[in-house]
């Protein structure tokens, strides 16, 4: 079998740990905006349909608070610097902040794009890891891939 593709994080080249930990902490950073997106339009949401949506973004902002510390724990298990410095986060993520002054029906769009770009961002660092064979780096982030992409398309299915 091919060392390079069984490698653990000790094994993986410190260079590649640096690209993979930036893929991660760029990861990061889109899921905390994301967390805060959901979490806001939970605090926000009213109308008709207030009772799921209010569930439903709680549900959201629960699953990702606890996904922040995965993936930041997996920065730190490859030895990189895990960010938390909020405004940092904010700049990078490709997800905007929201003040929350919505329809639900907006809400519901704006949060299924932002998890469509969480997704996104996961396959890319997915892809990352992989090419550097740090197979459980790239498990990790295809569960949070396809975890993104099935709120996506929750979220998704309420709009018809």
């Amino acid at each position: 079998m091919d060392e390079k593709m069984t490698q653990t994080a000790a094994s993986v080249s410190i260079d590649a740990r640096a690209e993979i930990c930036q893929a991660l902490n760029q990861s990061v950073a889109e899921t905390v905006v994301t967390t805060m997106l959901a979490q806001n339009f939970h605090w926000n949401v009213t109308g008709m349909a207030f009772g799921p949506l209010h569930e439903m973004f709680q549900k959201i902002y629960e699953d990702h608070f606890e996904a922040q510390d995965e993936l930041a724990e997996r920065i730190k298990a490859l030895g990189g610097h895990a960010n938390g410095k909020l405004s940092e986060m904010v700049a990078a993520s490709k997800v905007a902040e929201h003040d929350g002054h919505a329809d639900d029906k907006t809400m519901i769009s704006t949060l299924a794009d932002a998890q469509r770009t969480v997704a996104a961002t996961l396959a890319g660092a997915a892809a990352i890891a992989e090419a550097h064979g740090d197979l459980l780096t790239q498990d990790l982030c295809i569960e949070r891939g396809q975890t993104h992409e099935k709120f996506a398309w929750l979220l998704s299915a309420h709009l018809g």
